[in-house]
């Protein structure tokens, strides 16, 4: 990656752990269903490392997220209920396509799911109740995965949308705010070298998905964006099919705020996840 922007200006930061990949031998695995017996439902270790986390907000407008992996965006929406699914579809998906067309000029966006979630103490995600936070530092998809996608959900046009710029991109906002528990911390793309991306299997039912953990390294930079509203998105690169120097994968992660108040609301949120096609 390039040198950091000097441009961009320091803020504040809290330092807290992040649960990186511990050293494995073989390829990490998770299920996302109970898994056979006599299997560990992930063999992906946490490796938890104290590291500064840089508050966003001084330089807020200046993310990027070709430059740096991610930005922020301000949008109200119109949904009534994020808890619905059918007007998230019908209302949130609309108005997250049109913001992506806005912010990076593609011809074509393909929102392919979303997920809700709401922490709650002592529940593990994938459970039987509210889908939880994700503590560990990873990226939804990979060189290998992000295409896939493609050829798995457009199977009639994916020959000709990977001929073009491919990116998958994921909307992640409050539901509601100012949000103090369990914020996202995402790494400047900048600072993360592709040797330190560890491609994992995500097995599902009926298909094995890919992702990437992420090996520790000192120089990683780290940052949030303190007091999220429901009307500020994060945007976080997951895939870019573009290997001329854009930024590309964007790890994060879900992380305790040693400055949340102990009576702060749980944290809800929403993230959507995208398509997003350039044409060739």
């Amino acid at each position: 990656m390039g040198l950091l922007n000097e441009k961009i200006t320091a803020g504040a930061f809290v330092t807290a752990d992040l649960n990186y990949l511990a050293p494995i031998y073989g390829r990490p695995r998770t299920y996302t269903f109970d898994p056979p017996a006599g299997e560990p439902r992930s063999t992906a270790e946490p490796e938890p490392h104290a590291v500064a986390i840089h508050d966003a907000r001084p330089s807020i407008d200046q993310w990027s997220l070709d430059e740096h992996g991610f930005a922020v965006a301000h949008q109200h929406s119109a949904v009534s209920d994020f808890y619905d699914d059918e007007n998230v579809k019908d209302v949130y998906y609309p108005e997250a396509e049109k913001l992506l067309k806005d912010i990076t000029g593609a011809s074509r966006v393909f929102i392919f799911d979303h997920t809700v979630r709401k922490r709650v103490d002592g529940v593990n995600d994938r459970g039987d109740g509210s889908r939880q936070p994700v503590a560990r530092v990873h990226v939804d998809h990979t060189d290998r995965s992000g295409p896939q996608r493609v050829r798995d959900l457009i199977p009639e046009d994916a020959e000709e949308l990977l001929k073009g710029r491919v990116q998958i991109i994921n909307l992640w906002r409050p539901i509601r705010g100012p949000l103090k528990d369990s914020p996202l911390a995402v790494a400047d793309a900048r600072t993360v070298r592709f040797d330190e991306l560890v491609g994992s299997d995500l097995v599902y039912q009926h298909r094995v998905g890919e992702t990437y953990a992420v090996k520790f390294n000192p120089q990683h930079r780290w940052y949030y964006v303190p007091d999220m509203t429901p009307d500020e998105i994060l945007l976080l690169k997951c895939y870019d099919s573009t290997k001329d120097g854009v930024a590309r994968f964007a790890p994060h992660t879900a992380f305790a705020d040693p400055t949340a108040p102990a009576d702060a609301p749980p944290r809800e949120s929403i993230e959507l996840r995208a398509l997003v096609f350039h044409a060739p």
